[in-house]
């Protein structure tokens, strides 16, 4: 677990070159390596610049290497060469067809090839770690080994077209050769649900999803509807934990289904599918909350819960209708409840379940799909209504409305009545998100497909800054390769894709994240950060807020930097030039739940600095401030935990003063 956390990157005094985030491909897929390495922030570079290098089969032998390695330069090698040899990865006499491996990071997943190969065992040299076999052989596929300060992996193959074909975890086998990524990111949404984590230590896995880069859980929000002490206790103690920890937490609801006992109190509210049967789909129990009476109920319902508890935020998910199958499903079609019924008929004069039988004209079926579509937007709409009612009490109250995609996959909109279109004039009106999800229909065709959702949504709306993607990490129905859920190198691919191309990532869901992944994820989430080395002067530019490996004191921009933990250095977006330094400030931010603007020492005693938030943030300081002061005026400490200052949403300026 501890794989790239513990972080010793850049020593006071002097900037290193073999610690910069280049690499350079001697040899192999210069575009395969480009979305490995990039994937945790590497930039290709001229070979005299770069840290980490590949070298493809057949690559002579050079006593050099040896130089370099040792100096701290990693080194891959795919297949086999003269330089593998050199370097002690001995070409063996047997042949061997592989296409299922198995990885140390994960022994119990199977990696499967899609297209096996035939290969040729290796000797590895003493003291390497083999990192994956061919499963039913046990030959080594993957191996690495330490040598000086620097490292060599070898793999028995090319990574493959897209990066993550055949060797999952790659990356990680690096980083415990030693090599340590540059960037690092703390904007990660997750969603949660509590009946995975009933009995944990929420202490300890606060700390662990902070670690991983996740700044706010969105927590489902229908186990706790209706008052139960166990249940409210538990609620009660992960907020806390979350807080500690400088963690936002969102109640995430998934109407119509409100909660079980809302579904076994009203049996006349049940949503209906189009065969007449209760809309009990999957774990979803649906109510029609086209019924007046029902919403009403149901409103009050979530008014009281987003009351009871410190939320931070509201995220409304998934306000439409089933199916995915559309009406080739009727089993599973919704809404066909009375009301829905009743009010379509009024203004096309049939009744739609006709179109399940007689009716088959396309104008009829049309009319209906677009009378549901509409109906999920005036849902959605009235229900963005009453978080907005729900704000008066609560002003640093986050919303946020999860939306399936329907651009990429236009065919959400008939079949689901999903149609974002109709929804984008919501972000003219409200301070809000709007939370994209990745549908289960596309999940097979690779992390550059969030490039060309982006490119559908652009137009949609002038406020882009608002837009984000929800990446499911599950497991498949398509056959995919070489893993049915994203992990590894597919994963972070993923997650880096996102990030460039959304101003917010959040992952589906925090219990189906593998241990092994955690600790790069929040690598993988920095995206658009760039570093340049003059001298002992290091360049930044990032389009985001950005962490970069840091050990020490440093200025930036020419002043005393306050805003690092032990291992971080947190910057704002921008162009930014940072040196080395021996000064010693009175207080330090460690980090900031919002985006960082600027930050400066101010006198002897006191550091300022200045954030934007759309909901409540935190700030975890070293010390606790004796004063505290917002845009100038004085402020009583707001505590959330020993050392986490809780700040107001908007915009604003803080002054932290020590005796």
């Amino acid at each position: 677990m501890r794989l790239c956390i513990s972080l010793l990157w850049l020593a006071v005094g002097l900037v290193r070159s073999e610690q910069l985030p280049y690499f350079h491909v001697v040899g192999g897929d210069q575009e395969s390596w480009a979305s490995i390495l990039g994937s945790i922030g590497m930039e290709a570079k001229p070979m005299d610049e770069a840290r980490v290098f590949v070298a493809g089969a057949g690559e002579p032998a050079s006593t050099e290497w040896t130089a370099r390695i040792e100096g701290g330069a990693f080194l891959i090698l795919e297949g086999q060469s003269p330089l593998a040899e050199q370097l002690g990865f001995r070409s063996g006499q047997k042949a061997i067809r592989v296409g299922n491996i198995r990885d140390v990071h994960r022994p119990d997943l199977p990696i499967i090839w899609e297209k096996p190969l035939e290969l040729t065992g290796i000797e590895v040299p003493e003291g390497a770690r083999v990192f994956a076999r061919e499963r039913w052989t046990g030959t080594p596929v993957e191996a690495g080994l330490r040598q000086g300060k620097g490292g060599i992996l070898w793999i028995a193959a090319p990574a493959g077209a897209r990066g993550y074909e055949r060797f999952p975890y790659l990356l990680q086998a690096l980083c415990e050769l030693g090599f340590e990524p540059s960037f690092r990111a703390q904007g990660l949404w997750a969603f949660f649900d509590s009946a995975y984590r009933s009995r944990v230590d929420l202490d300890y896995f606060a700390a662990r999803w902070r670690a991983a880069g996740i700044a706010a859980l969105h927590v489902a929000a229908w186990h706790f509807q209706e008052r139960d002490r166990d249940r409210d206790e538990y609620l009660e103690k992960l907020i806390a934990a979350c807080h500690r920890e400088g963690i936002l937490v969102y109640a995430w609801f998934e109407l119509p289904h409100v909660s079980d006992q809302f579904w076994e109190d009203h049996p006349e509210w049940r949503e209906k599918t189009a065969v007449l049967q209760d809309a009990q789909l999957d774990w979803r129990k649906l109510m029609n909350l086209n019924d007046p009476a029902c919403f009403r109920a149901a409103a009050e319902g979530v008014r009281k819960l987003v009351g009871r508890f410190d939320w931070d935020g509201v995220n409304l998910a998934e306000l439409y209708f089933e199916s995915l199958e559309g009406m080739s499903n009727p089993a599973r079609f919704t809404p066909m409840n009375d009301t829905v019924r009743a009010r379509f008929r009024q203004a096309a004069g049939f009744d739609p379940l006709e179109l399940f039988g007689t009716r088959k004209d396309e104008a009829s079926l049309r009319a209906f799909l677009d009378f549901r579509r509409e109906l999920a937007r005036e849902m959605q709409s009235k229900w963005v209504g009453e978080v907005e009612a729900a704000r008066a009490g609560k002003p640093d109250l986050d919303l946020v409305l999860t939306h399936v995609d329907d651009r990429f996959d236009a065919g959400m909109r008939d079949a689901i009545g999903a149609d974002v279109e109709r929804v984008m004039p919501l972000l003219d009106s409200h301070k809000m998100t709007l939370l994209i999800e990745d549908p289960a229909t596309v999940w097979n065709m690779g992390p550059q497909r969030y490039s060309s959702i982006a490119e559908r949504y652009r137009p949609l709306t002038p406020h882009r800054e608002r837009l984000a993607i929800d990446i499911n990490i599950v497991e498949r129905y398509q056959d995919v390769y070489p893993t049915k859920q994203q992990t590894g190198v597919e994963l972070f691919e993923l997650v880096h894709n996102a990030a460039r191309n959304f101003q917010r990532v959040a992952l589906y869901f925090e219990n189906s994240l593998l241990p092994a992944d955690l600790p790069l994820l929040p690598m993988s989430a920095a995206a658009g950060a760039r570093l340049e080395k003059r001298g002992d002067t290091l360049f930044l530019e990032a389009g985001v807020p950005v962490g970069l490996a840091w050990q020490g004191a440093a200025v930036v921009d020419g002043k005393p930097w306050p805003v690092r933990d032990d291992r971080t250095l947190w910057l704002p977006a921008g162009r930014h030039r940072i040196e080395p330094a021996n000064t010693v400030l009175p207080i330090r931010l460690l980090r900031l739940n919002g985006e960082l603007d600027g930050a400066a020492a101010v006198g002897a005693r006191s550091i300022r600095f200045s954030y934007h938030s759309t909901t409540g943030a935190f700030a975890v300081v070293d010390r606790i401030p004796d004063r505290v002061q917002i845009d100038g005026a004085a402020e009583a400490p707001s505590m959330a935990g020993a050392r986490t200052l809780r700040l107001p949403r908007g915009q604003h300026s803080v002054t932290l003063t020590v005796e």
